[in-house]
């Protein structure tokens, strides 16, 4: 993150941070997330409070308040951090949930009961006998499987997540 004074102790940590949170992001960008997002994220999730306000973001990152407005916009869209007011303050704050990914692949059950929607539709209008449509039925096939594996895992999680962490 820029220079650093090497007597300074947090120097150490700020560069641990920073190399935590590009890396991190370029896997996150590899797996299909834009880049700017994917840094926000990671810099929300690395921080020991797990929220941090705008300016923050973007003294850490390096970036323009419009390019922090932008990520966060669709982070929230996505439901991978929540905005919150800044107690006595007008600032906003942006906050990674401990249960962050579990929020996030459960707020996914939407999505794909909109796919097996359109995968019955495609399977219907195709022919299952055809080969498009017996694509499509392996497909809706696949998805109705993950969904159902999905609700006894998220279910196992908490379960997990309590003995390891206690209740939240």
């Amino acid at each position: 993150m820029g220079r650093t004074d090497p007597a300074d102790p947090r120097a150490h940590d700020r560069q641990v941070v920073s190399d935590f949170v590009e890396r991190f992001a370029a896997q996150l960008v590899e797996a299909g997330m834009t880049r700017m997002p994917a840094r926000v994220f990671a810099a929300i999730l690395s921080s020991d409070a797990g929220v941090l306000t705008s300016a923050e973001l973007s003294e850490q990152l390096k970036v323009s308040p419009a390019a922090v407005s932008g990520a966060i916009r669709y982070l929230s869209q996505v439901n991978m951090v929540s905005r919150e007011r800044e107690p006595g303050s007008r600032r906003d704050r942006y906050r990674v949930h401990s249960n962050q990914w579990y929020e996030a692949l459960a707020n996914r059950d939407n999505v794909l009961k909109r796919w097996e929607h359109t995968f019955r539709d495609g399977v219907a209008d195709f022919g299952a006998t055809t080969p498009a449509g017996r694509r499509l039925a392996e497909t809706l096939e696949f998805f109705e499987f993950m969904e159902g594996e999905l609700a006894g895992m998220m279910r196992r999680w908490r379960e997990h997540r309590e003995r390891v962490f206690g209740a939240s």
